[in-house]
């Protein structure tokens, strides 16, 4: 098949997974238009339609569907050969893609950030901040960062840090205004600073246990936010209650612009993991990244 044709797929791999031509053609380098009209020409090529177009969004019809199934393995084992001739090289290099959160490179990946970077001077790491989870495989990062308690067993998990926990916090003016909560249960009388995940999501409930039995409770607030920096934030402004890694939180602790309460009802869980599929084949960078980060007890 002609270059161009192989091009033409990439393309329209890259139109059904946005499901825009405008946030295609960014990423490719041409315009909208000149993208329409070459999925166009390979579906009268294929004398197929692969496209669903309405003025709000393009999505993959049941051909596009099963070319996309067809296509995404064969392109990835493209990638990964050409990531491993990197092995060549004398030092690693090339782009490692991450998906986490805040905290999580606050506490796992800053202090370390610096030395790999000086260290591996050929290697990128772009990271994507997403509260949502996102799906490793199907977003095409290299690896995420979760709890280890919600990794799934068809993926392998590599510690980042110790085991952690959330405690609630407030600052000194907010508890000169309000009395301190003597039970989780309290929380429903304070102005609790809230996280949701996703747009489409529950506003998350803080957990708790007490004599080995779990339970939640959901605060009432005026603030929601999707970063735990922001929440962390707040209880420092003085705004309201947080529930917070304790880690991130202790600087503030520590120079006394905030103060944990209800720690006795804060459990320790399992830490940070980097996580990614057990079939990745490892780059020398990823490699690299893996024996960096990894926590060490």
């Amino acid at each position: 098949m002609a270059n161009s044709r192989v091009d033409d797929l990439q393309a329209f791999l890259a139109v059904a997974r946005d499901q825009s031509f405008t946030k295609a053609a960014a990423k490719l380098g041409v315009t909208p238009s000149a993208l329409s009209h070459r999925m166009k020409a390979l579906e009268e090529r294929l004398g197929l339609r692969l496209l669903a177009r309405t003025t709000r969004n393009v999505a993959a019809t049941e051909a596009g569907e099963r070319l996309i199934g067809s296509l995404t393995p064969l392109f990835d084992q493209i990638a990964m050969e050409v990531e491993a001739l990197g092995e060549l090289r004398d030092k690693p290099a090339g782009t490692i893609r991450i998906s986490c959160t805040d905290d999580m490179i606050e506490l796992c990946l800053r202090p370390k950030l610096a030395d790999f970077l000086t260290n591996y001077p050929d290697v990128t790491i772009e990271f994507y901040v997403d509260y949502g989870f996102a799906n490793v495989v199907a977003e095409r990062f290299d690896a995420g960062i979760r709890l280890g308690e919600a990794i799934s067993q068809d993926m392998i998990a590599i510690p980042l840090g110790p085991e952690m926990r959330l405690v609630v916090v407030g600052s000194p003016e907010y508890f000169s205004q309000h009395s301190e909560p003597e039970t989780p249960y309290d929380l429903t009388n304070h102005a609790c600073v809230d996280i949701r995940h996703r747009p489409d999501g529950a506003i998350y409930a803080w957990e708790f246990e007490k004599d080995g039995k779990e339970f939640t409770v959901k605060g009432q607030g005026q603030l929601v936010f999707n970063s735990i920096v922001h929440v962390l934030n707040a209880a420092v402004d003085g705004i309201g209650l947080a529930y917070v890694p304790e880690a991130l939180a202790n600087p503030y602790l520590a120079d006394g612009r905030l103060r944990k309460v209800l720690t006795k009802w804060s459990p320790y869980f399992s830490g940070f993991h980097l996580y990614y599929p057990n079939r990745r084949q490892s780059s020398p960078a990823f490699s690299a990244f893996v024996d960096t980060f990894r926590y060490k007890s």
